[in-house]
């Protein structure tokens, strides 16, 4: 699963002129940042879905229809206040007693499942890299081959292999070179402390007053510039590195000393062709199967930093109710989520997302989001297969775009309705989001958002999000993982009204009610280069509620 960027956001205030209107004021624009995709860009200028706009000239419906949204995603907080009351309930399970007693293969499977659960009730912290399972697939047959040496129904397979080959080699070189740095840093800070007892005995110093010191005794304090350690390294650029680093990153030594932990196991265990990373479940990822798993969708691990966020920003955005008076407002309070557990630290396996795919719409999930993504895929045709599976049975995917940045119509991004032999889509319930931020004009598209004039198929807030955290908390995130969700509710919300209308009409009517941008736009690590925003799209389009919802009343009486 890749992990989003976090972003809280500056604020600046101008012609206030106490101090009590400068708190108002704070708190007044506070709120604002808080809602802003919900707004609408005729009535108030901000480029958000018109969710405030929707309810605002919506009258309340009676006898609408309860919608669940299937969250494939990562460990979720069944406990946090402003989703608790939301969480799907599978009402044929009778709760731990250790029975089938719905006979669907899954054993108390009473709010969801995990997917990559363990035997003994815990789950998987860690797996590969799809990267490194393809080199493991396919290393027997054809390591130190050549092209040459490749039957035409096995070069597929080559090709990947000699791709997934050459991403490894990166990607190690990028970890190990990141360990190094850090490793360096930890072992520099004592040394760098040490040196500035002679300037701070009691060590009551800031970030401002050592850059003040940095900057006057490096040119004329003799003794600092003759300090030197034992590798004869100067002190003083050492400690111009140290703070540079700390204030550049926000960082302490403990974060650093975590993050070098984080890494150690990137490294001994993502990018590790030996580690046994389904030892702990028992299963064969080789093979399609019920059961495998266990029903812990929420459960935290002893010693584990916690890996419920995710999931749980994702499904506020969805589903946080609506009239408690607490965090923040979801699309409705008739949808219901269904915590589907797929995503490590790691890939996603391809078995865990058919089979999640296929338990989602086997329980009754009308909308599946998927804000996971990697750049291979094993068994692609396992995936593919699922998501025909959930066409016929009238299900939505929405898929998260990913986080790097680049046209994904050219480099792979996975899971994809797409094949990428140009042969086109393999299925029409599939929806694909990118993110924009709140800045209007030639900024508006995210820096971090993939994009794809083949392969996304509109646009959705996902920067500077405010939505649900775990231990009742709320938090600013960004990531194509937040624009995701904005798809997910608005398809759950016009069938919570219109249950009639087909996946292949509620995917028509989101991709064509969007609002078109028809402006040159910076593109994600374009270099400053300029494309029309409708060229990173099929749609050129930002999702807009207010206008979905009012195509589908009218193709509903159609």
């Amino acid at each position: 699963m890749k992990l989003n960027i976090f972003f809280l956001i500056p604020f600046l205030f101008f012609g206030i002129s106490s101090e009590s209107q400068i708190t108002e004021e704070n708190e007044l624009n506070n709120a604002i940042s808080k809602k802003w995709y919900k707004k609408d860009f005729l009535d108030d200028k901000v480029l958000g879905i018109s969710l405030d706009k929707f309810y605002k000239n919506q009258k309340a419906a009676k006898n609408q229809k309860k919608v669940t949204v299937a969250v494939i995603d990562s460990q979720i907080d069944l406990n946090q206040e402003d989703l608790k009351e939301g969480f799907w309930v599978n009402k044929k399970e009778i709760p731990n007693n250790n029975k089938d007693d719905d006979h669907n293969d899954y054993i108390d499977d009473v709010n969801g499942w995990s997917f990559i659960g363990t035997k003994s009730g815990g789950y998987m912290v860690y797996e590969n890299f799809e990267y490194v399972r393809c080199i493991r697939e396919w290393d027997a047959k054809f390591k130190n081959k050549l092209k040459s040496d490749i039957s035409n129904n096995e070069m597929s397979d080559y090709e990947e292999y000699q791709r997934a080959i050459k991403f490894n080699e990166i990607k190690n070189k990028y970890y190990k070179n990141w360990q190094k740095s850090l490793l360096f840093d930890i072992e520099l800070f004592p040394i760098v402390k040490d040196t500035l007892k002679h300037f701070f005995p009691k060590e009551d110093y800031t970030i401002k007053q050592l850059d003040s010191l940095y900057k006057t005794y490096k040119i004329n304090d003799k003794t600092f510039r003759q300090r030197r350690d034992s590798n004869d390294r100067d002190l003083g650029a050492l400690i111009d590195y140290m703070i540079g680093n700390l204030e550049l990153n926000h960082k302490t030594i403990d974060d650093i000393k975590e993050q070098s932990i984080q890494l150690d196991s990137v490294i001994n265990r993502n990018l590790n062709i030996s580690f046994e990373e389904r030892k702990l479940i028992g299963d064969n990822p080789n093979i399609l199967e019920k059961g495998y798993g266990n029903n812990k969708v929420g459960v935290t691990i002893t010693g584990v930093t916690s890996t419920k966020e995710h999931a749980t920003k994702v499904s506020g955005i969805i589903a946080s109710r609506r009239n408690n008076q607490k965090g923040i407002e979801g699309f409705s309070d008739n949808i219901s989520i269904m915590p589907l557990h797929v995503s490590a630290s790691g890939d996603e396996h391809d078995k865990d997302i058919t089979m999640a795919i296929r338990y989602a719409v086997d329980n009754g999930a009308k909308v599946i989001n998927m804000s996971i993504g990697k750049e291979f895929s094993l068994h692609k045709d396992w995936v593919d297969d699922a998501y025909k599976y959930a066409e016929q049975h009238n299900v939505l995917l929405v898929h998260a775009s990913g986080n790097d940045g680049m046209d994904v119509d050219v480099n792979p991004y996975y899971p994809s309705d797409y094949n990428y032999d140009n042969t086109g889509e393999i299925c029409n319930n599939f929806i694909n989001v990118g993110s924009i931020s709140n800045r209007n004009g030639d900024l508006i598209v995210s820096q971090f958002s993939n994009y794809g004039k083949k392969n996304v198929d509109l646009f959705a807030p996902g920067e500077d999000i405010y939505t649900t955290a775990p231990n009742n908390t709320y938090e600013f995130d960004s990531g194509t993982s937040l624009a995701a969700p904005m798809v997910s509710g608005t398809a759950a919300l016009i069938w919570s009204y219109y249950p009639k209308l087909t996946v292949q009409q509620v995917k028509q009517i989101i991709l064509e009610s969007g609002t078109p941008y028809d402006i040159d736009v910076f593109i994600p690590k374009g270099k400053g280069m300029k494309l029309p925003f409708k060229e990173l799209s099929k749609t050129g389009k930002i999702l807009n509620v207010y206008n979905a919802m009012q195509m589908a009343k009218m193709m509903s009486k159609g």
